[in-house]
């Protein structure tokens, strides 16, 4: 099973560090964002540690690198076109970096209308995506499934579907699936989740999906409020999503971590390690990491 968490890939270790981290916690594959999600500082790719992270990953079986996109770029925005070309300059250079740590795949939040509705947000992401991707690059840019808080897009399979179909470089684009997104956007993932598959295998394909995110949701199906929780502590459980996580069809597919760190004071610790072992182990003990968050 590939199972691993989102790390850290900052400091002076950078990716020597984030895969120490995802070491420590067990895990087999680890997901990190080049720089802060929220904004544009990205150190210089030589000073990124490259050859010593790769060579530990490559010591410790670490394997199918994802680099996660920046929640500030929002292809789908025509209401502020002056936007639009530096957020496709941007998202091009961090496919670059993706490249130069040689991630698998990079998780990328479609973006929002933010009013102009879901049908000129999509065709303005397309627009993006096709300057943004370049034949010759290797990692794949994977739509992730969104909630639908807003005017996200991205919040049913059609959606997703509609903007692979637009992408001129198409076997460069492939899909996120977010088991809390997924919940919170109405799909029934706890009562149905073999239904929903066949729905996205129908929509989109299996052979698009790049990568799970496993997270439980602090809300009930449909809600569409996307706030993770840790596994087995929210409204999909642990029963679900271990057996998502060992799911026959899924077998080949990264499966990361974003739970909520956890505790009443800071630091916060990170609970990344207990719950990969509660899905090796395929054994739920909440008292282990019920200790932290006193």
């Amino acid at each position: 099973m590939l199972i691993g968490a989102n790390v850290s890939l900052s400091g002076d270790k950078m990716l020597l560090g984030a895969a120490e981290q995802a070491h420590t916690y067990g895990a087999s594959t680890l997901q990190a964002y080049i720089g802060a999600p929220q904004n544009t500082r990205r150190k210089p790719i030589e000073a990124m540690r490259i050859d010593e992270g790769l060579a530990a990953m490559a010591e410790w079986q670490l394997s199918h690198l994802v680099i996660h996109a920046p929640y500030i770029i929002n292809l789908g925005n025509t209401k502020k076109p002056e936007n639009f070309e530096f957020a496709v300059q941007f998202m091009r250079a961090e496919v670059n970096r993706a490249d130069a740590v040689h991630a698998y795949t990079m998780p990328f939040h479609p973006g929002a209308h933010v009013g102009a509705g879901a049908q000129a947000g999509i065709e303005q992401v397309i627009k993006g995506l096709n300057q943004v991707i370049q034949p010759d690059q290797n990692v794949t840019i994977a739509l992730e499934t969104m909630a639908g808080k807003g005017t996200e897009l991205g919040r049913t399979f059609e959606e997703l579907a509609q903007i692979l179909d637009g992408v001129q470089h198409n076997d460069k684009v492939m899909v996120t699936l977010d088991t809390c997104h997924i919940n919170d956007a109405g799909y029934p993932v706890v009562d149905d989740f073999d239904g929903v598959l066949n729905t996205f295998d129908h929509m989109i394909g299996l052979d698009k999906l790049a990568v799970v995110h496993l997270n439980d949701s602090k809300n009930p199906q449909g809600s569409h409020k996307d706030r993770h929780a840790n596994i087995g502590f929210g409204t999909i459980g642990f029963e679900v999503l271990n057996r998502i996580a060992h799911h026959p069809a899924l077998p080949a597919i990264p499966k990361i971590l974003e739970t909520p760190f956890v505790g009443t004071t800071k630091p916060q610790h990170p609970p990344y390690g207990i719950e990969i072992n509660w899905l090796k182990t395929q054994q739920f003990v909440p008292a282990e990491l019920e200790a932290l968050m006193d």
